[in-house]
């Protein structure tokens, strides 16, 4: 081959991280692609949708049902996934069949499908999270930190998102809720009261749990801690869903050349 051959081989190879969106027509991943389209580091290889769609910031979406196929013919080095928890074990299975990393933020997931997924996990990289926000993982970090350092006062977690999220409550209020459990031994999971109705005074060892829905809300999280004649209030609050979307992605470039096992996008955050 000649030396201009070369240079135009060069020229005309891909040297992005190429990544596969799932749900392609969905809130998250249009925001995905919009952000990966922005990133010089990524190109998206690969876009499917259960239902036909339009193509998203310029680029085609390809039928679900067609995902297994289209995974093998183009390889990505990633898959990024905000579905649905029956499509994500799917979409989970499929990308261990190509030995393809999976980044998912799609919860809900019941115990049988939380166990499919973390099968996957044994034949390649999997990484799961409620909340893809570095703001939510600094969150998490305060929260077990505050909790911890006042073993008494009493517990509540309040969330609030748009009026279309299916789940109640959200993967990250019960996120922050294994997180406090996991710190303070009066509290279980057994103590979790969601909403209190009628004669409901406290109870030793509960955690208030409440769920709201309204409006276009992109998310917000509160952890109230109070007691000793005083209240601590953690709260964070997203903007965005763009603030989701730039996290995951930054999750599949982490991930891609992870051996296979089980992942949180914690781990991302201490390896920056």
């Amino acid at each position: 081959m000649s030396e201009g051959a070369e240079t135009d081989e060069t020229a005309d190879a891909d040297p992005n991280l190429r990544i596969a969106v799932t749900g392609a027509g969905g809130r998250m991943g249009t925001e995905v692609i919009a952000a990966a389209v922005d990133r010089e580091d990524l190109a998206v290889a690969l876009a499917v949708n259960r239902s036909e769609t339009e193509p998203v910031s310029g680029v085609a979406v390809d039928p679900a049902d067609e995902f297994a196929e289209r995974l093998d013919a183009v390889d990505p080095d990633a898959v990024v996934d905000f579905t649905g928890p029956e499509s994500a074990v799917a979409y989970a299975e499929a990308c261990a069949d190509a030995g393809v990393p999976l980044v998912t933020g799609t919860t809900g997931f019941s115990d049988a499908q939380f166990a499919a997924l973390e099968d996957v996990a044994k034949s390649v990289p999997v990484l799961k999270a409620a909340n893809f926000s570095r703001g939510i993982a600094a969150l998490r970090r305060a929260v077990r930190e505050a909790a911890a350092a006042v073993p008494d006062y009493d517990v509540e977690v309040t969330e609030t998102h748009h009026n279309g999220k299916r789940d109640a409550p959200s993967g990250t209020a019960n996120t922050l809720l294994d997180d406090l459990e996991d710190v303070r031994e009066d509290l279980s999971r057994n103590g979790r009261v969601h909403g209190r109705e009628g004669d409901a005074p406290r109870q030793p060892g509960e955690i208030g749990v409440h769920a709201r829905r309204a409006g276009d809300v992109t998310g917000e999280h509160e952890v109230l801690l109070a007691g000793n004649h005083e209240v601590l209030e953690l709260t964070h609050r997203a903007g965005d869903r763009g603030v989701f979307a730039a996290g995951a992605l930054d999750a599949a470039v982490w991930l891609a050349d992870r051996p296979a096992g089980w992942y949180d996008f914690g781990d991302v955050i201490d390896d920056a």
